[in-house]
């Protein structure tokens, strides 16, 4: 049964990238819901977040795949349960709606949004939250003249998650190209050579 997963993809930040993501999913005839990428909370390693609605045993295996790649680090899939997660939305009406009705006044507390630009013929509003919220003051600014309208894509922190840092941390230690050679072998085989 399909439902609503985020991955989140830990990533260096190399150019093509998004292309060779975009392939796998197009492949598979996987539509993306939401797309986001910005760097992590290490230097050079970027984070995309990607929201499918697919079936989990599909997810996996696209996990899977994208963990293949040279330039990923880790794949996270998630439920909305297993996520905290965000968007923001921008709303655009006519200022004088917003001079004249208190209602529009109260409506805005409610959803908890704030005013961004003010100008004589419109006023920007910005807000947060989740689809549910931010589509239900959508409808209510819609009855006052909406006059435009704008939703990023989904922002996420994995819930049990420690991130990638200790993994990365982890990965530095354990590099075997900067580990010091053992030189007891090449010795032992120089001095066998110059007997």
């Amino acid at each position: 049964m399909k439902q609503e997963f985020t991955l989140t993809v830990y990533t260096e930040n190399q150019v093509g990238l998004l292309n060779r993501l975009a392939i796998m999913f197009s492949r598979r005839k996987i539509n993306l819901e939401s797309l986001n990428t910005s760097p992590s909370e290490i230097d050079n390693i970027h984070r995309f977040t990607i929201v499918v609605e697919e079936t989990e045993v599909v997810v996996k295996n696209l996990a899977r795949q994208m963990e293949k790649m040279v330039d990923v680090f880790k794949v996270n899939y998630n439920t909305n349960d297993e996520i905290i997660w965000q968007q923001i939305a921008l709303y655009k009406v006519p200022t004088s709606v917003i001079m004249k009705e208190v209602k529009v006044e109260r409506l805005l507390r409610k959803y908890g949004a704030r005013t961004v630009v003010i100008r004589e013929d419109y006023t920007v509003f910005e807000t947060t939250g989740q689809d549910e919220e931010i589509d239900n003051l959508l409808k209510e600014l819609d009855k006052y003249g909406l006059i435009e309208f704008v939703k990023s894509s989904r922002i996420a922190i994995i819930k049990s998650s420690e991130g990638v840092h200790k993994r990365v941390l982890n990965m530095e230690i354990n590099d075997p190209t900067k580990k010091p050679i053992n030189n007891e072998f090449l010795n032992h085989k120089s001095m066998i050579f110059q007997m």
